[in-house]
């Protein structure tokens, strides 16, 4: 079981490593990472407060800690004087793409199941020297991440990056960013797994011969394209507020701080760029559900005129022939060929010639014909 405050200091060039308790000062150099549960925020709230007033001078607002609570809090931003506070919507461990639950996996022989599309916020309260970030419970994200830094070697000066190939954050913005940036992979790769289930239903909705009957489940996958399209709206203003927020920020004199506040605008503007890039793969989705759905009732309305044509054709085809009929059923004393030898067979031949004429040139008009698939 995975300790629910977890404590980093980061020292960019030298490593990281994994405290034990609290900071009760500001670091030499580097930043801390406070990562924990919303249950441990709530518990441990007041020590919190006073390691966050030791650290950086200043505590989390009561509002701000009732925005990280808040388990059905949207993506949004908002700052004060001195931090930022960015909540952040991520996908649920059930509907991480990386570890599929069995039920969303497509049944043998039948179409695949589409799961809903849950997601839960993590929260970052942004201090210049110190990152505190709140996690759902089931929260994937802050474990793989910590393993990725503390896996992470050193940063060798001479080559400007590290032997493993992993180079540490240079702030605690930095950190955040890329967390972020880990999320909103999760959402990129969601995209395969909804445009596979989504194929699926359209590929069923052409098929000219099949009955679509699970129109539910299309409801469903529908409803699933919503959600997740508003949450990327909430996650595309929140990283927009924060974008703006960042323009702000005071340019500072030294080279090495100033590459590294462009590095923090080149990472929020790609961030930005692959919520964009799911919000238009989600619309894509709904616009090419939307037009299957049509295309299916345009081909089953065009097999019902099929089907009514064939029908009006039968019926012309037997009309002449029920007139013939009637007309030599009259209760007649005289009536051509009804008094010959070979009258029936005349008639006979006559109704026949009618029908065969009829068939032919329905045939010639396509009337008949079966259409082109």
């Amino acid at each position: 079981m995975t300790p629910a405050f977890r404590v980093f200091h980061l020292q960019p060039g030298q490593g990281v490593r994994e405290l034990g308790a609290l900071p009760s000062a500001p670091p030499a150099q580097g930043f801390y990472w406070l990562a924990c549960t919303r249950s441990a925020l709530q518990e441990a709230l007041e020590p919190l407060q006073a390691a966050l007033q030791a650290v950086t001078g200043q505590p989390l607002v009561d509002l701000h800690v009732s925005d990280l609570l808040n388990a059905q809090r949207p993506s949004g931003y908002d700052y004060t004087q001195h931090y930022d506070l960015l909540v952040f919507r991520r996908l649920v461990a059930s509907a991480n793409p990386e570890q599929p639950p069995e039920s969303s996996a497509p049944r043998r022989g039948g179409p695949p199941v589409l799961r809903r599309i849950d997601t839960s916020p993590l929260g970052f309260a942004l201090f210049d020297q110190l990152l505190l970030s709140v996690h759902p419970e089931d929260c994937v994200v802050r474990e793989a991440y910590a393993a990725r830094l503390l896996a992470a070697q050193p940063t060798d000066p001479r080559e400007g990056q590290a032997s493993a190939g992993a180079r540490l954050p240079a702030s605690s913005a930095d950190l955040m960013l890329r967390t972020l940036g880990y999320i909103v992979d999760g959402f990129l790769e969601l995209r395969r797994e909804l445009s596979r289930q989504l194929d699926h239903w359209q590929s069923e909705l052409l098929l000219p011969r099949t009955r679509f009957t699970n129109w539910s489940a299309l409801l469903d996958a529908r409803l699933a394209l919503h959600e997740l399209d508003e949450v990327c709206e909430d996650q595309r203003s929140a990283v927009q507020d924060w974008i703006e927020a960042l323009e702000e920020w005071q340019a500072p004199e030294h080279a090495q701080a100033l590459r590294e506040l462009d590095l923090l605008k080149v990472r929020s503007r790609d961030l930005l760029e692959h919520i964009e890039r799911v919000a238009h793969h989600v619309r894509r989705l709904e616009s090419s559900t939307e037009t299957a759905v049509q295309m299916h009732f345009s081909v089953q309305s065009n097999r019902t005129n099929d089907i009514m044509r064939t029908l009006t054709a039968v019926t012309a085809v037997f009309l002449p022939l029920n007139l013939v009929a009637g007309i030599f059923g009259m209760n007649f004393d005289v009536l051509p060929l009804i008094h010959q030898q070979h009258g029936f067979w005349w008639a006979l031949a006559s109704m026949a010639g009618m029908a065969l004429a009829l068939v032919l040139f329905f045939w010639r008009k396509r009337y008949l014909a079966r259409s082109e698939r």
